[in-house]
């Protein structure tokens, strides 16, 4: 069986950011600030593909409306 690599991908994000939770809460006051990046990297690549999805979406939703015109 083959596994897609874009299926193992899409748990990175989800990933990074219960790690860096995990770190925020378990780890001492000093080190606490090396966590940040990593969520605030999981929330920004989820969110970008949100945005992306959507942004696909409506073009080809342009595209059906324009073929359905003619």
């Amino acid at each position: 069986m083959k596994i897609n690599k874009r299926f193992i991908l899409s748990f990175v994000a989800p990933f990074m950011i219960l790690f860096s939770a995990m770190g925020l809460t378990l780890r001492d006051k000093t080190r606490k600030m090396f966590y940040y990046p990593i969520g605030l990297m999981g929330i920004s690549m989820i969110l970008e593909r949100d945005v992306r999805r959507r942004l696909n979406r409506k073009n080809i939703f342009k595209k059906i409306k324009s073929y359905q015109k003619n």
